[in-house]
């Protein structure tokens, strides 16, 4: 039943009438206030007791869980380390060690049993103490000083032979005929020629006799046969696969027998075509089957003109004493022999024939001449029937002495010694680069700080330095970022700058092997150079060997101070 409105209006009258305001006494108040906090009491007790009772619930859960792990198999506790306060220094062989192991430390078992002393830098280790894929520029440069070898020529020159067994380029039987005949290590020519026979690049190597060239042309291209078809009765009419021209039939002859050491074990057969011998037999020799000829230019020439002999697959030539050739009167029959090869494995005439990639896809011919000197027959010779030879240079021609004018002064302290450094150096004869060598590292530092304070801009390089840092220091002195260049022995071997006008030997080397290669800085590719070195009485051990290589020299005047020396007029005996 709806509500009426007079009903409304009753209950909207009652609720404003609640709204009001009502006056509550102070008693009234007072009274409330304590009703209330009763009530909070009986509240916060019932809480209280709810809270308690949980608390025991839990406190009784936790003893039978206890009582439930003291009941389990419990592991033993490890025992706590005691300390006594102070170190024990005395070992007692009972003592068991292995307590204190603890497996989780690792043990660098590289180099954990090398004393620091023995862990030196790669870098700085001789090449010999290297592995071949490990040497470094640096490293190959010290390598060719060594052994007095020089090497130029375009393309990719490669790095001479350190050994017989790091040359995988030799065939394993070549390689075994080497060891048979007794070659325990390559020499210059060997080291530096095969490399780059081995390559298919024609060779010109200027070598004196005797320096063990025979093998070097001989063990190349006994390699290159080795990849050839085996004669038989079609092909050998058409000739040898290697030719070997000789100024005298001597020498030729000492070819053969060095030639047919390593070819008869891989069943090659070596012919001679000399004079003082029939034509006939010697060219009915080569008709019955000749992979290697070795021949005088006349005798050749002669048995090819009376159609006794073709060229027809030759493919390996070599040219052994060839200014001797010229000089005996051989250069027109010397050419016209080469004339008479064929034409069509001809190498060209350009940059592929210094590409092994590119000369590789097929069989070009190879040539290797050998000369003492280049005299200018030599030269036009290599240039028209050579192509791109990579050039090798042996011996005194590599050498700085014939370049070098060396000089002397006795000074016996440091002091002296500075002030003479500047006052070379100030007259403005020699320009930069020069290079200033020292023994010691410390004293390298000291000389730097002398010329610094002179206006020179110097740089430094020993073993101290990083390799970076000496590269560095490098590269400042051939960009002409810095005039000097101030090194000990171990980090100056190698330098390869040019146009090094002046060697100072602030203190001489330890002996006339580094004294050579102080010196071999200047006076490099033809151009002269001047070495001055300062002496004291440190230094008598040496003297006698350094007055016997500055008599030597035809650049370099006698100094009458070092020729009266006592300790210069007999060399010192080895105790």
């Amino acid at each position: 039943m709806p509500v009426s409105i007079e009903e409304l209006k009753a209950l909207q009258a009652k609720k404003k009438e609640a709204a009001k305001p009502k006056f509550i006494s102070k008693a009234k108040r007072a009274e409330m206030a304590a009703k209330a906090k009763q009530n909070q009491k009986s509240t916060t007790a019932e809480e209280t007791t709810l809270q308690d009772i949980r608390s025991t619930n839990d406190l009784k859960r936790s003893v039978v869980q206890e009582t439930v792990e003291k009941e389990k198999p419990q592991a033993p506790k490890p025992k706590p380390k005691t300390t006594t306060g102070k170190f024990t220094f005395d070992w007692n062989a009972a003592d068991d060690t292995s307590k204190a192991y603890q497996p989780s430390y690792s043990i660098d078992s590289s180099d954990g049993n090398v004393p620091k002393r023995q862990k030196r830098d790669l870098a700085d280790a001789h090449w010999s103490e290297k592995p071949v894929d490990s040497m470094t520029s640096r490293d190959w440069r010290i390598f060719k000083e060594d052994y007095s070898i020089v090497t130029k020529g375009g393309g990719n020159i490669p790095n001479p032979l350190r050994n017989w067994n790091e040359c995988k380029e030799i065939p394993r039987i070549v390689r075994d005929t080497i060891s048979r005949m007794g070659y325990k290590e390559p020499t210059p020519i060997q080291r530096a020629a095969i490399p780059i026979a081995l390559g298919i690049r024609d060779v010109i190597g200027v070598a004196e006799t005797g320096s063990g060239k025979t093998a070097s042309f001989l063990i190349p291209l006994v390699s290159y046969i080795c990849e050839l078809p085996k004669l038989d009765e079609r092909s050998r009419v058409n000739g040898p696969y290697g030719l070997i021209l000789a100024p005298t039939r001597e020498l030729a002859m000492q070819i053969k027998d060095e030639a047919v050491k390593f070819c008869t074990p891989l069943g090659f057969k070596v012919v001679s075509v000399v004079g003082g011998y029939s034509a006939q037999e010697q060219a009915l020799a080569v008709q019955e089957g000749a992979e290697l000829i070795v021949a005088t230019p006349g005798r050749l020439l002669d048995v090819i003109d009376r159609r006794l002999l073709v060229l027809n697959q030759c493919c390996y030539v070599v040219m052994d004493e060839a200014d001797r050739m010229v000089d005996m009167g051989f250069e027109e029959q010397v050419q016209k022999v080469l004339a008479s090869l064929p034409s069509s494995n001809a190498k060209p005439d350009s940059d592929e024939a210094e590409n092994l990639a590119a000369v590789s896809t097929r069989r070009y011919r190879q040539t290797m001449m050998y000369t003492a000197t280049m005299p200018v027959a030599i030269e036009k010779l290599a240039k028209k029937y050579l192509r791109r030879p990579g050039i090798v240079t042996i011996g005194s021609a590599g050498q700085a002495g014939s370049t070098v004018t060396q000089l002397v002064e006795f000074l016996n302290t440091d002091e002296k010694r500075k002030r003479r450094l500047l006052d070379i150096i100030s007259k403005r004869q020699y320009r930069p680069p020069i290079v200033v060598f020292l023994n010691y590292k410390r004293d390298c530092e000291a000389v730097s700080d002398v010329l610094v304070a002179a206006g020179w801009r110097t740089a430094i390089i020993h073993g101290g330095k990083q390799q970076e840092q000496r590269e560095q220091a490098v590269q400042q002195l051939k960009r002409g970022s810095v005039d000097v260049l101030v090194a000990t022995d171990v980090a100056g071997r190698g330098l390869d700058i040019p146009n090094v006008s002046l060697v100072v030997n602030f203190q001489m080397a330890n002996n006339i092997e580094s004294y050579t290669h102080r010196i071999g800085r200047t006076g490099r590719a033809g151009k002269r150079g001047t070495a001055v070195t300062f002496l004291g009485q440190e230094d008598d051990d040496v003297l006698f060997e350094l007055k016997q290589m500055i008599s030597r020299s035809e650049a370099s005047p006698n100094n009458q101070e070092l020729s009266r020396h006592p300790a210069a007029r007999m060399k010192k005996l080895q105790q």
